[in-house]
């Protein structure tokens, strides 16, 4: 199993606020989470997760915006952050702070949809910044086809690029959300990776017409690596 750890990084551009406060505000609300206890943890996420039974009957539609800023466990939440570190900041740096944004919150709300549609009646609740974050690989695989994301299999350092990165992560999604049609026991929500992918590559085609693609560096110049 590849395990990324870093890409090459944007030459100039926006200094990417959102993309690092995001990381902050996420590890800060699932410490709030945590330190609610069983039954009130449990009930913070029944009342901010994104139940599509709920949605479907008109109750609650904020819950698919603060669905995206939860996460079910500490791995969870880790697998996520790292993404964000590994992907947001080109996006951002790339077309802007506030059109991040809110292509970050509409990548959301796509995926919460999406993942709705495939899932009616279930009364289960969805929370994590996975569907955004699909949406930011999506714009990152249109945007940086190239870059080199480096990481470790197993023992052995690499790089790879990014569109061959991408699209194997999207077509193991893809293979993983036919196996789960029909599948109403909950689990991970693959269709709303599958969505917010989607909203992300149509996203980066409208990003590269808009802003261009900046120049990239290597990461080791402007981002350590986690190691």
């Amino acid at each position: 199993m590849f395990f990324p750890i870093g890409d090459d990084q944007v030459h100039q551009g926006h200094v990417p606020f959102f993309s690092y406060g995001l990381i902050a505000l996420n590890v800060l609300i699932y410490w709030y989470q945590h330190s609610l206890g069983g039954p009130e943890g449990a009930a913070f996420i029944y009342a901010y997760g994104c139940i599509p039974a709920e949605i479907e009957s008109g109750q609650d539609y904020y819950t698919l915006f603060t669905s995206v800023f939860l996460h079910g466990s500490w791995m969870h939440l880790l697998g996520n952050m790292l993404y964000m570190w590994i992907f947001a900041d080109n996006i951002e740096a790339s077309i802007g702070n506030l059109p991040f944004a809110v292509f970050y919150l509409l990548g959301g709300l796509v995926a919460g949809l999406c993942h709705i549609y495939f899932n009616t009646g279930s009364a289960i609740p969805a929370v994590g910044a996975s569907g955004a974050l699909s949406a930011v690989m999506g714009a990152y695989i249109v945007m940086f086809p190239r870059s080199n994301i480096r990481g470790y299999l197993i023992v052995f350092r690499l790089s790879v690029p990014a569109f061959l990165f991408l699209g194997f992560w999207f077509f193991q999604q893809s293979q993983a959300g036919y196996a789960s049609l029909g599948d109403t026991s909950g689990g991970i929500a693959w269709w709303a990776h599958i969505g917010g992918f989607v909203f992300g590559v149509l996203g980066g085609f409208l990003f590269r017409i808009w802003y261009g693609t900046p120049g990239l560096v290597g990461a080791a110049r402007k981002k350590r690596d986690w190691e």
